[in-house]
Parts: C-alpha cells; sequence; structure tokens
C-alpha cells in the first residue's frame, strides 16, 4: 500500500511539473499570443519580421478617425514581449482608443544594442502614421508609451531627432503626439555631474551610440509632446529623481510634463498582476485621466469594473 501511494505520489508530481513547464514554455514562447489582437507585420530588418499586435474598440470601422497608443515592453533593451501590455490595450480598446502593442529587436533574439531598439520604436510610430487611414487613427492622436526600456524608447521617439532607419519616409514623422511613461530610463548620461545610472561605464556597449545620443533628457527643447510619467519612489532599477530631472526640464521648457510618483513601489509596479492590480488600476486611471485631459478619450474611467470583469471571468493571465 505504500508503495502504491508512493508511486501515486511521483506521477502527481511528474504531472504538476510537466504542467508548470507547459505554461513556462506557453509564456516563453516567441513570437507571443496576445489574446483577442489583430496582428501585423509592421517592420521587416532583413530575415526579421516585426509584429504589431492590435486592439480596436467594438464596432470600430476604418472611417472611424481614433486616437491610438502603441505600447512597447520593458527588458534592458535584452529581452521582453509585447504581452506585458496586453491588459493595458484591452483596457485602453474597451475604452475607445486603438491601442497596439509593438515588437521590437533585442539583444538576446537579434543580437542588437539600445539604438536599434530606438530605429524600431521610431519606425512603429511611423508605421501607424503611414497607415492611419486604413486604421482609423486620428494621426494628430498618436501616443507613445512603454515601461523600464521600453518607457525609454518611447521618450526617444518623442525628444531625439535622429537614429531613424535611413530607408523610410522622413516626411512622414516618426514623433508620437503624446507619451505615456512607466518607470523609464530617461537618463543615460551625467547630469550637473551626477550620474545614478548602474555601471555607467557598460553603458556604451550596451546603447551602440554615445549615451548622450540616446538620453532624452540632454535632448529635451521647446515642442516636445506632452507627457505624464509613472514612477515608483523607491524603484531601485530606475532612480526616481532621474524622472524628477526630466519632468523639471521639461517644465521649464514650456512643455507640458506631469510626473505620479507612488510611494513605496519598486521597478515593474504597474504590470498586471503584481500587488492584487492595486498599481495596475491605479496607473491606468492616471492614464485614463490624462488621455481625457488630451481630447483623446471622454467620460468616466472604467478601469475597476475592466478587472472586475477579468477576475469574475477567471482570466489571471
Amino acid at each position: 500500500m505504500l508503495r502504491t501511494y508512493f508511486l501515486a505520489t511521483v506521477i502527481c508530481l511528474v504531472v504538476a511539473n510537466t504542467a508548470v513547464a507547459q505554461r513556462d514554455r506557453k509564456k516563453q514562447a516567441y513570437p507571443p499570443t496576445l489574446e483577442g489582437a489583430t496582428v501585423e507585420v509592421y517592420k521587416t530588418v532583413g530575415d526579421v519580421s516585426l509584429n504589431m499586435y492590435e486592439y480596436f474598440p467594438e464596432g470600430h470601422k476604418p472611417t472611424d478617425r481614433r486616437p491610438a497608443i502603441v505600447f512597447f515592453f520593458g527588458g534592458g533593451w535584452r529581452g521582453g514581449s509585447p504581452k506585458q501590455f496586453e491588459k493595458q490595450c484591452q483596457y485602453l480598446a474597451s475604452r475607445g482608443m486603438v491601442a497596439m502593442a509593438a515588437d521590437y529587436r533585442v539583444l538576446s533574439r537579434q543580437k542588437v544594442k539600445a539604438d536599434r531598439c530606438v530605429a524600431d520604436a521610431k519606425s512603429a510610430v511611423r508605421w501607424i502614421r503611414e497607415n492611419a487611414e486604413r486604421l482609423g487613427v486620428d494621426p494628430e492622436r498618436i501616443v507613445a508609451s512603454g515601461g523600464s526600456a521600453g518607457g525609454h524608447i518611447a521618450a526617444c521617439t518623442g525628444t531625439i531627432n535622429e537614429l531613424d532607419e535611413p530607408n523610410e519616409d522622413a516626411a512622414v514623422s516618426s514623433q508620437p503626439n503624446a507619451m505615456i511613461l512607466f518607470n523609464p530610463a530617461v537618463v543615460l548620461a551625467p547630469v550637473n555631474g551626477e550620474f545614478p545610472v548602474r555601471n555607467p561605464e557598460q553603458l556604451p556597449k550596451r546603447t551602440g551610440v554615445e549615451p548622450k545620443r540616446i538620453s532624452p533628457y540632454h535632448h529635451i527643447r521647446v515642442g516636445v509632446p506632452p507627457t505624464l510619467i509613472l514612477h515608483g519612489e523607491a524603484d531601485d532599477t530606475v532612480k526616481f529623481q532621474t524622472v524628477q530631472w526630466f519632468t523639471d526640464a521639461m517644465q521649464e521648457s514650456g512643455n507640458r510634463c506631469e510626473l505620479a510618483g507612488y510611494a513605496d513601489a519598486g521597478h515593474g509596479f504597474f504590470n498586471y498582476g503584481r500587488s492584487k492590480n492595486r498599481h495596475f488600476v491605479e496607473t491606468m486611471n492616471r492614464v485614463d485621466q490624462f488621455l481625457v485631459s488630451l481630447n483623446y478619450l471622454d467620460g468616466e474611467a472604467t478601469i475597476e469594473e475592466f478587472v472586475s470583469g477579468i477576475n469574475n471571468s477567471g482570466d489571471s493571465k
């Protein structure tokens, strides 16, 4: 009987471990699957095809001229997945935006450095604008967004006037009309002699160009798009001080920049599924308010109902 119990236990463990392995493989599968998304290739570089994962509002038509937002995932320019912003896309589509998550090249998959990540982000914004009529998008209401390294490249689209792909139509702007940045890396070079970046001597190897060329703070000027930054005050990866510097410099240049700080919140605090979704709800409420202020959305935020609907459906992804 003891032997039978032991065998049954072993079988249960094997089945459980197999299920976990299958789940982990599914999470790591690439290209990823985003539930409910339409998928198009927005850019091809050699044998690499980069996908745009699109979410459209209910009843959306190509003749609509809706605002659009494109999210760029985090991962230190080394890895990551567009799936990170799946829930943000679904929510904003439910509020009436065309919401997208863009793939881009990273070190672990395509052996590129950060300057190529920036080029891909600029290509994504340009592609949306070029295809605005077909997508039912207003080309003058495009938002670039992202988290961490994705927040960095989103910020670059609004601040840096170089690093575009040379074969693209420069007559079509790669600059968004607004930016929403989640714990973004916006300072990659010294500011008044201070350099709050880990291992700064390693940065040139990671950026592919001199770091100042790819540092959003150092390219702030009059006319940078209105910006919302959401950042954890306890972030040890990207110091809160850096986004304060960025916000101050934006405002001093006459640009609109709002900084929402979250006490005791660390890096990646905003991601769906963390802290029982408290910060996901708080940040998306703040995002909603910002978009309403730009006349990109109207009405009241419905993020609590959105999360409640996911919970009631048993979807915990």
